[in-house]
């Protein structure tokens, strides 16, 4: 048996955008409900609305958008490739479902609880130990004060390791179909498949299962992410190249302005005498 890998937009979407069983399990094992009566018990799909994007990232962010019969609005991503204004995009569509609950002059109590899963194939917080990442408006001083409303969770796949949150095993055979399931497995562990969720969304991804011309365009995600990971990473080395190249001019021009020989300058930021001259 031949399987896709569930992060791509194709799987994703057939998974957790076709079958609104599986989204209801997957996000009551990922969101940080306090108690069982915050679980979801059914989810009706919601459209798609992404916001513009940036012409690096287009094609790199699959989501799905649900709703329970509470009205909690729930937006799930799968983010490929991680880029610096990612948390300002998701704090955009969240706030932007959050407030088109009510019509103007109506009131405020009627607004419900929108909560954010982002998954994120790339590691964002490198200085931190943990993988999963639980955002709330809260007082500085006071964390404990919190304004409701808004959820965000950011999960860093690459940090996940199945003995993490054992206590949780919904939430780790979840994190294990997204991690440990691509072209390259022929066989799924049977822990996997002894749960009936996750045995229903390992059928999903049997390659079999798929068209020829469904299968060119999951080879073509993948190349596009390929494509805008390069991209990003060039842009991103760019920009730290021309801040580095302006932070050594500041520094030529300071020196130059406190009167130090040019040679000296010269000696300590690499440039030459006729570009400390044009400064």
């Amino acid at each position: 048996m031949r399987y896709l890998n569930p992060k791509a937009d194709l799987t994703f979407k057939k998974v957790f955008g076709e079958h609104p069983d599986l989204v209801a399990s997957f996000l009551n094992a990922l969101l940080p409900f306090d108690s069982p009566e915050e679980r979801i018990e059914h989810v009706e799909y919601l459209p798609s609305e992404l916001v513009p994007q940036t012409p690096l990232r287009k094609n790199s962010i699959v989501d799905v958008r649900c709703k329970d019969k509470r009205g909690r609005q729930f937006i799930v991503e799968m983010q490929m490739v991680w880029s610096s204004e990612f948390k300002q995009r998701v704090l955009f569509n969240a706030s932007k479902a959050y407030v088109r609950q009510i019509a103007g002059g109506e009131d405020y109590e009627l607004l419900q609880p929108v909560y954010s899963l982002n998954l994120v194939n790339d590691i964002f917080e490198p200085e931190l130990e943990g993988y999963y990442h639980n955002y709330r408006i809260v007082h500085v001083e006071h964390s404990d004060r919190i304004i409701e409303g808004l959820h965000f969770v950011f999960v860093e796949l690459p940090k996940f390791t199945p003995h993490t949150y054992k206590e949780k095993k919904m939430h780790v055979l979840w994190l294990r179909y997204l991690t440990e399931i691509d072209e390259k497995t022929r066989e799924v562990p049977q822990e996997l498949l002894d749960n009936p969720d996750i045995k229903k969304a390992v059928a999903q991804l049997e390659e079999s299962a798929f068209t020829d011309a469904q299968l060119r365009g999951y080879e073509k995600f993948w190349d596009t992410v390929s494509v805008e990971k390069t991209l990003i990473n060039s842009a991103e080395r760019k920009g730290r190249a021309e801040g580095r190249a302006e932070g050594i001019k500041q520094t030529a021009r300071r020196m130059k302005a406190k009167g130090y020989p040019l040679a000296d300058i010269s000696d300590v930021t690499g440039l030459t005498i006729a570009e400390i001259d044009l400064l």
